[in-house]
Protein backbone atom coordinates (compact mmCIF):
# COMPACT_ATOMS: atom_id res chain seq x y z
CA UNK A 1 0.00 0.00 0.00
CA UNK A 2 1.07 3.58 -0.54
CA UNK A 3 2.82 5.55 2.16
CA UNK A 4 0.96 8.60 3.47
CA UNK A 5 3.61 11.29 2.93
CA UNK A 6 1.85 13.75 5.25
CA UNK A 7 2.73 11.49 8.17
CA UNK A 8 6.46 11.27 7.58
CA UNK A 9 9.09 12.51 9.99
CA UNK A 10 9.54 15.68 7.90
CA UNK A 11 13.05 14.88 6.97
CA UNK A 12 15.09 13.89 10.00
CA UNK A 13 17.71 12.57 7.65
CA UNK A 14 21.47 12.57 7.94
CA UNK A 15 21.55 15.74 5.81
CA UNK A 16 19.14 17.64 8.05
CA UNK A 17 20.94 16.45 11.18
CA UNK A 18 24.25 17.67 9.72
CA UNK A 19 22.79 21.13 9.12
CA UNK A 20 21.56 21.30 12.72
CA UNK A 21 24.93 20.08 13.99
CA UNK A 22 26.75 22.83 12.10
CA UNK A 23 24.41 25.51 13.47
CA UNK A 24 24.81 24.15 17.01
CA UNK A 25 28.59 24.20 16.70
CA UNK A 26 28.51 27.83 15.60
CA UNK A 27 26.45 28.73 18.70
CA UNK A 28 28.81 26.77 20.93
CA UNK A 29 31.93 28.27 19.36
CA UNK A 30 33.15 24.94 17.96
CA UNK A 31 34.66 24.25 14.55
CA UNK A 32 32.45 21.77 12.63
CA UNK A 33 34.76 21.40 9.63
CA UNK A 34 35.49 17.76 8.89
CA UNK A 35 32.76 16.49 11.24
CA UNK A 36 31.83 12.86 10.57
CA UNK A 37 28.44 11.19 11.00
CA UNK A 38 29.04 8.28 13.38
CA UNK A 39 25.51 6.94 13.68
CA UNK A 40 21.94 7.76 12.71
CA UNK A 41 19.39 6.12 15.01
CA UNK A 42 17.13 7.67 17.60
CA UNK A 43 19.66 10.53 17.43
CA UNK A 44 22.35 11.58 15.00
CA UNK A 45 25.89 11.43 16.37
CA UNK A 46 28.73 13.45 14.84
CA UNK A 47 32.41 13.31 15.69
CA UNK A 48 34.16 16.65 15.36
CA UNK A 49 37.58 16.74 13.73
CA UNK A 50 38.71 19.93 15.45
CA UNK A 51 38.25 18.87 19.10
CA UNK A 52 37.57 15.52 20.87
CA UNK A 53 33.80 16.06 21.03
CA UNK A 54 30.71 14.10 19.95
CA UNK A 55 27.67 16.19 18.96
CA UNK A 56 24.32 14.49 19.57
CA UNK A 57 21.29 15.78 17.64
CA UNK A 58 17.82 14.61 18.70
CA UNK A 59 14.88 14.18 16.33
CA UNK A 60 12.66 16.99 17.57
CA UNK A 61 11.75 19.40 20.35
CA UNK A 62 9.61 16.76 22.06
CA UNK A 63 12.90 15.04 22.97
CA UNK A 64 14.11 18.04 24.97
CA UNK A 65 13.15 16.53 28.38
CA UNK A 66 15.17 13.43 27.51
CA UNK A 67 18.16 15.55 26.55
CA UNK A 68 17.93 17.30 29.91
CA UNK A 69 17.80 13.91 31.61
CA UNK A 70 20.94 12.82 29.74
CA UNK A 71 22.83 15.88 30.93
CA UNK A 72 21.67 15.40 34.52
CA UNK A 73 22.53 11.70 34.55
CA UNK A 74 26.00 12.36 33.15
CA UNK A 75 26.70 14.92 35.87
CA UNK A 76 25.42 12.60 38.58
CA UNK A 77 27.42 9.58 37.40
CA UNK A 78 30.51 11.76 37.03
CA UNK A 79 30.13 12.93 40.61
CA UNK A 80 29.85 9.32 41.74
CA UNK A 81 32.95 8.29 39.82
CA UNK A 82 30.94 5.80 37.76
CA UNK A 83 32.55 4.83 34.40
CA UNK A 84 30.19 6.63 32.05
CA UNK A 85 30.15 9.15 29.20
CA UNK A 86 30.79 12.76 30.22
CA UNK A 87 29.26 15.91 28.83
CA UNK A 88 31.44 18.87 27.88
CA UNK A 89 31.23 20.85 31.11
CA UNK A 90 31.91 24.36 29.89
CA UNK A 91 29.10 24.49 27.28
CA UNK A 92 25.42 25.29 27.69
CA UNK A 93 23.52 21.99 27.65
CA UNK A 94 21.26 21.18 25.92
CA UNK A 95 20.89 23.66 23.07
CA UNK A 96 17.68 23.83 21.04
CA UNK A 97 18.58 24.41 17.39
CA UNK A 98 15.95 24.52 14.63
CA UNK A 99 13.64 22.53 16.89
CA UNK A 100 16.25 19.88 17.71
CA UNK A 101 17.89 19.37 21.14
CA UNK A 102 21.66 19.19 20.81
CA UNK A 103 24.19 18.02 23.41
CA UNK A 104 27.99 17.87 23.40
CA UNK A 105 29.97 14.94 24.82
CA UNK A 106 33.62 14.24 25.48
CA UNK A 107 34.98 11.83 22.90
CA UNK A 108 35.78 8.38 24.27
CA UNK A 109 38.95 7.23 22.53
CA UNK A 110 38.30 3.58 21.78
CA UNK A 111 40.73 0.83 22.62
CA UNK A 112 41.49 -2.24 20.55
CA UNK A 113 38.64 -4.48 21.74
CA UNK A 114 34.88 -4.54 22.18
CA UNK A 115 33.05 -4.72 25.51
CA UNK A 116 32.15 -8.20 26.73
CA UNK A 117 28.81 -9.44 27.99
CA UNK A 118 30.41 -10.12 31.33
CA UNK A 119 31.35 -6.44 31.55
CA UNK A 120 27.77 -5.47 30.68
CA UNK A 121 26.42 -7.69 33.45
CA UNK A 122 28.86 -6.24 35.97
CA UNK A 123 28.12 -2.66 34.87
CA UNK A 124 24.37 -3.16 35.28
CA UNK A 125 24.79 -4.86 38.65
CA UNK A 126 26.78 -1.88 39.91
CA UNK A 127 24.37 0.66 38.40
CA UNK A 128 21.29 -1.01 39.89
CA UNK A 129 22.87 -0.99 43.36
CA UNK A 130 23.35 2.79 43.35
CA UNK A 131 21.16 5.19 45.33
CA UNK A 132 19.86 8.30 43.63
CA UNK A 133 20.21 11.62 45.47
CA UNK A 134 16.91 12.85 46.92
CA UNK A 135 16.81 15.91 44.67
CA UNK A 136 17.39 13.92 41.46
CA UNK A 137 14.07 13.00 39.85
CA UNK A 138 13.84 10.52 37.00
CA UNK A 139 10.81 9.26 35.07
CA UNK A 140 9.54 5.70 35.22
CA UNK A 141 10.38 3.39 32.34
CA UNK A 142 7.81 3.80 29.58
CA UNK A 143 8.13 1.35 26.69
CA UNK A 144 5.45 3.27 24.81
CA UNK A 145 6.58 6.88 25.13
CA UNK A 146 8.07 7.22 21.64
CA UNK A 147 5.98 4.68 19.78
CA UNK A 148 3.20 6.96 18.56
CA UNK A 149 5.73 9.45 17.18
CA UNK A 150 7.61 6.67 15.43
CA UNK A 151 4.49 5.05 13.99
CA UNK A 152 2.92 8.27 12.76
CA UNK A 153 6.09 9.71 11.19
CA UNK A 154 7.89 6.75 9.65
CA UNK A 155 7.96 6.20 5.88
CA UNK A 156 6.10 2.88 6.02
CA UNK A 157 2.99 1.50 4.25
CA UNK A 158 -0.33 2.35 5.84
CA UNK A 159 -1.21 -1.30 6.45
CA UNK A 160 1.97 -1.62 8.55
CA UNK A 161 0.90 1.45 10.49
CA UNK A 162 -2.52 -0.07 11.21
CA UNK A 163 -0.95 -3.34 12.34
CA UNK A 164 1.60 -1.60 14.59
CA UNK A 165 -1.07 0.46 16.33
CA UNK A 166 -3.13 -2.69 16.94
CA UNK A 167 -0.10 -4.51 18.34
CA UNK A 168 0.71 -1.43 20.46
CA UNK A 169 -2.73 -1.60 22.09
CA UNK A 170 -2.33 -5.32 22.76
CA UNK A 171 1.08 -4.76 24.34
CA UNK A 172 -0.25 -2.01 26.58
CA UNK A 173 -2.82 -4.44 27.97
CA UNK A 174 -0.11 -7.06 28.59
CA UNK A 175 2.12 -4.43 30.19
CA UNK A 176 -0.61 -3.55 32.69
CA UNK A 177 -0.64 -7.18 33.88
CA UNK A 178 3.09 -7.33 34.70
CA UNK A 179 3.95 -8.10 38.32
CA UNK A 180 7.45 -7.12 39.43
CA UNK A 181 9.06 -8.51 42.57
CA UNK A 182 12.16 -6.30 42.59
CA UNK A 183 12.68 -2.85 44.08
CA UNK A 184 12.99 0.19 41.85
CA UNK A 185 16.29 1.94 41.26
CA UNK A 186 18.39 3.61 38.55
CA UNK A 187 17.85 1.89 35.20
CA UNK A 188 19.72 2.59 31.96
CA UNK A 189 16.70 1.80 29.79
CA UNK A 190 18.57 0.62 26.65
CA UNK A 191 21.18 -1.69 28.11
CA UNK A 192 22.68 -3.52 25.14
CA UNK A 193 26.37 -4.24 24.81
CA UNK A 194 26.77 -1.59 22.06
CA UNK A 195 26.05 0.99 24.77
CA UNK A 196 29.31 0.01 26.41
CA UNK A 197 32.49 1.39 24.90
CA UNK A 198 36.01 0.29 25.82
CA UNK A 199 38.43 3.17 26.08
CA UNK A 200 42.15 3.24 25.30
CA UNK A 201 42.88 2.10 28.87
CA UNK A 202 40.75 -1.03 28.25
CA UNK A 203 38.03 0.23 30.63
CA UNK A 204 34.34 -0.30 29.85
CA UNK A 205 32.36 2.96 29.79
CA UNK A 206 28.54 3.25 29.81
CA UNK A 207 27.00 5.56 27.18
CA UNK A 208 23.60 6.78 25.92
CA UNK A 209 21.39 7.96 28.78
CA UNK A 210 18.32 8.99 26.79
CA UNK A 211 16.10 6.26 28.30
CA UNK A 212 17.58 6.49 31.82
CA UNK A 213 14.88 6.15 34.44
CA UNK A 214 13.90 5.04 37.94
CA UNK A 215 12.24 1.66 37.70
CA UNK A 216 12.62 -2.12 37.99
CA UNK A 217 15.95 -3.67 36.86
CA UNK A 218 14.14 -6.14 34.59
CA UNK A 219 13.91 -3.43 31.94
CA UNK A 220 17.71 -3.51 31.60
CA UNK A 221 17.99 -7.29 31.69
CA UNK A 222 15.38 -7.82 28.98
CA UNK A 223 17.57 -6.43 26.19
CA UNK A 224 20.32 -9.04 26.35
CA UNK A 225 17.89 -11.82 27.30
CA UNK A 226 15.80 -11.18 24.17
CA UNK A 227 18.86 -10.79 21.95
CA UNK A 228 20.01 -14.23 23.11
CA UNK A 229 16.88 -16.33 23.60
CA UNK A 230 14.81 -14.87 20.74
CA UNK A 231 17.33 -13.53 18.22
CA UNK A 232 20.39 -15.68 18.83
CA UNK A 233 22.77 -12.72 18.73
CA UNK A 234 25.07 -14.09 21.44
CA UNK A 235 26.65 -17.46 21.97
CA UNK A 236 25.60 -19.54 24.94
CA UNK A 237 28.96 -18.74 26.53
CA UNK A 238 28.52 -14.99 26.10
CA UNK A 239 25.06 -15.05 27.62
CA UNK A 240 26.28 -17.26 30.48
CA UNK A 241 28.98 -14.66 31.20
CA UNK A 242 26.32 -11.94 31.34
CA UNK A 243 24.11 -13.95 33.72
CA UNK A 244 27.04 -14.95 35.91
CA UNK A 245 28.27 -11.34 36.20
CA UNK A 246 24.84 -9.91 36.97
CA UNK A 247 23.53 -12.81 39.03
CA UNK A 248 20.18 -13.41 37.32
CA UNK A 249 18.70 -14.88 34.13
CA UNK A 250 15.53 -13.00 33.17
CA UNK A 251 14.43 -15.92 31.00
CA UNK A 252 13.25 -17.71 34.14
CA UNK A 253 10.89 -14.87 35.12
CA UNK A 254 7.16 -15.30 34.31
CA UNK A 255 6.99 -11.83 32.77
CA UNK A 256 9.75 -12.54 30.24
CA UNK A 257 7.41 -13.22 27.30
CA UNK A 258 5.71 -9.85 27.72
CA UNK A 259 9.07 -8.09 27.88
CA UNK A 260 10.21 -10.03 24.80
CA UNK A 261 7.26 -8.76 22.78
CA UNK A 262 7.84 -5.20 24.02
CA UNK A 263 11.54 -5.36 23.15
CA UNK A 264 10.97 -6.76 19.67
CA UNK A 265 8.30 -4.13 19.01
CA UNK A 266 10.64 -1.35 20.11
CA UNK A 267 13.51 -2.70 18.02
CA UNK A 268 11.27 -2.69 14.95
CA UNK A 269 9.88 0.82 15.41
CA UNK A 270 13.37 2.15 16.18
CA UNK A 271 14.69 0.78 12.90
CA UNK A 272 11.76 1.92 10.78
CA UNK A 273 12.56 5.58 11.47
CA UNK A 274 15.44 5.31 8.98
CA UNK A 275 13.98 3.15 6.20
CA UNK A 276 14.54 6.02 3.77
CA UNK A 277 18.30 6.09 4.42
CA UNK A 278 19.36 2.95 2.53
CA UNK A 279 18.09 -0.32 1.10
CA UNK A 280 19.68 -2.48 3.81
CA UNK A 281 17.69 -0.70 6.50
CA UNK A 282 14.49 -0.97 4.47
CA UNK A 283 15.07 -4.70 3.94
CA UNK A 284 15.75 -5.32 7.62
CA UNK A 285 12.61 -3.42 8.60
CA UNK A 286 10.60 -5.62 6.22
CA UNK A 287 12.15 -8.72 7.83
CA UNK A 288 11.21 -7.52 11.32
CA UNK A 289 7.65 -6.38 10.58
CA UNK A 290 6.97 -9.71 8.85
CA UNK A 291 8.12 -11.59 11.95
CA UNK A 292 6.03 -9.42 14.27
CA UNK A 293 2.91 -10.50 12.39
CA UNK A 294 3.64 -14.11 13.45
CA UNK A 295 4.62 -14.33 17.12
CA UNK A 296 5.86 -17.92 16.71
CA UNK A 297 7.99 -17.33 13.61
CA UNK A 298 11.80 -17.51 13.87
CA UNK A 299 13.51 -14.14 14.32
CA UNK A 300 16.24 -14.12 11.67
CA UNK A 301 16.92 -10.46 12.41
CA UNK A 302 20.26 -8.81 11.80
CA UNK A 303 21.89 -6.29 14.16
CA UNK A 304 21.76 -2.72 12.87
Amino acid sequence: MAVNAARLDEGFTSARAARVMRAACRRAGLDDRGAELVRLGENALFRLASVPVIVRVARGEEYLPKARTEVGVSRWLSGEGFPAARIVDDLEQPLLVEGHPVTFWRLIVEGNRKATYGELGSMLRDLHSMTLPAEFELPSFDPFDKQELRISRAAIPDDDRVFLRKRWRELRDQFEELKFETSKGPVHGDAHVQNLMVNERSEAVLIDFEAFCFDHPEWDLMVTAVEHHSLGWQTDEQYADFVRAYGRDLYDWPGYETLRRLQEFGMTTWLMQNVQEDQETADEYRRRITALRNDDAPRDWRPR
